[in-house]
């Protein structure tokens, strides 16, 4: 745990988002959520399900279940907060929302392994009178609030990194696309926002969905791409995020490119940020969890409560079962080698000294990083 995020103290804008998945589902589906709220409030002692879809990208336990948990506390001292991770199994997470029933808590945060899949599962909380709260993806069913970032705007931003990094090779060369899990709503918004960025701009040579957003997968598609086009032919890659950058920067180097082509991210984990920092990694996507965190504690312990949570979540999504869900939508930023200082080391993600271990040293002295 990173313990100096006790005082990160964070100021970020909610931006509306106008984005409406797919329509799917029956009219049945159509109508879900639209129950009256229960008349009667909880006070005093309050459970709160927290379930979280994995543990191969480190954000998730090592930033979003404690800040979740803290804010919780923050709010309600009383409240016990029940955690279980998924690790990117569907069946397992279903599995746990049962349990969740079981034990019979008043409101859970639910980030799911498969959005679609999860709906079920959602539908037997709903039921079973437990508000759900969407985390970072918008499961199906009937959620009664969501908090994430603007997806699209996130893949923009990556793309548009990309170009920037590009310059006049943009048009010299191939790029490699490396999106991320299709049972992540969130990766078809990337993906999307990435296209409205690079189509037109440059020739996309290889494209790849990936399994779990396994940096290990992301390896072995990276090595397939360069055997296939060649590496003197690639002039970039467009990773969705830091884990699978690492395993393109790996399959990069054992390559042993002339020329370090520009490799995008998100997530800004220290891994990621360390390799901006070395050159090995153009840029990642900076997405402040504090704000996201704080949506979810505050939602959840109101639904729990029987309040309103529109006090809450101002913005309004829909799902293809759901609509007009109560939403928090975080803005999205930029990292790079030019804005580390003013981005993950002010707002106490990372201090400097986990930042500039002896191997990143010289490169921080670079930057001014001292």
């Amino acid at each position: 745990m990173y313990t100096h995020l006790r005082s990160a103290a964070l100021a970020v804008a909610a931006v509306t988002l106008a984005a409406t998945l797919a329509a799917c589902g029956d009219a049945k589906e159509a109508g879900e959520g639209k129950e009256p709220a229960p008349s009667g409030k909880k006070n005093g002692s309050l459970t709160i399900g927290l379930l979280l879809p994995e543990n191969q990208t480190a954000r998730y336990e090592n930033f979003d279940q404690p800040l979740i948990e803290k804010k919780i506390k923050e709010l309600c001292s009383e409240c016990k907060v029940l955690y279980a991770n998924a690790k990117q199994e569907a069946s397992t997470q279903e599995q746990q929302v049962d349990t969740m029933i079981t034990k019979k808590v008043d409101a859970l945060i639910l980030d799911a392994v498969d959005f679609k899949s999860i709906a079920n599962s959602v539908r037997k909380a709903d039921k079973a009178g437990i508000p759900v709260i969407a985390y970072d993806r918008l499961a199906r069913g009937p959620i009664k609030g969501y908090t994430s970032f603007d997806n699209e705007q996130v893949g923009r931003v990556q793309g548009e990194a990309l170009l920037k990094a590009l310059g006049d090779r943009a048009k010299q060369g191939q790029i490699v696309m490396m999106n991320g899990d299709k049972g992540d709503p969130n990766a078809a918004d990337f993906k999307k926002g990435a296209h409205s960025a690079l189509d037109g701009k440059v020739t996309i040579g290889k494209e790849y969905d990936t399994v779990g957003w396994k940096p290990e997968e992301a390896n072995r598609n990276a090595k397939g791409a360069i055997t296939s086009l060649g590496k003197e032919n690639i002039v970039g890659f467009y990773s969705a995020n830091d884990g699978m950058a690492g395993g393109i920067v790996t399959a990069i180097r054992a390559a042993k490119f002339s020329e370090m082509p520009p490799v995008t991210g998100q997530d800004a984990e220290l891994a990621g940020v360390q390799r901006i920092i070395s050159g090995e990694q153009y840029m990642s996507v900076y997405k402040p969890y504090v704000p996201e965190a704080d949506a979810a504690a505050k939602m959840a312990v109101a639904a729990a409560r029987g309040e309103d949570v529109s006090t809450v979540a101002k913005d309004r999504v829909d799902s293809a079962t759901t609509k007009d869900i109560p939403s928090v939508v975080i803005a999205p930023v930029a990292l790079t080698r030019t804005n580390i200082l003013d981005t993950v080391v002010k707002d106490g993600l990372y201090t400097l000294d986990e930042i500039c271990t002896p191997k990143y040293r010289a490169a921080c002295e670079e930057l001014g990083l001292k």
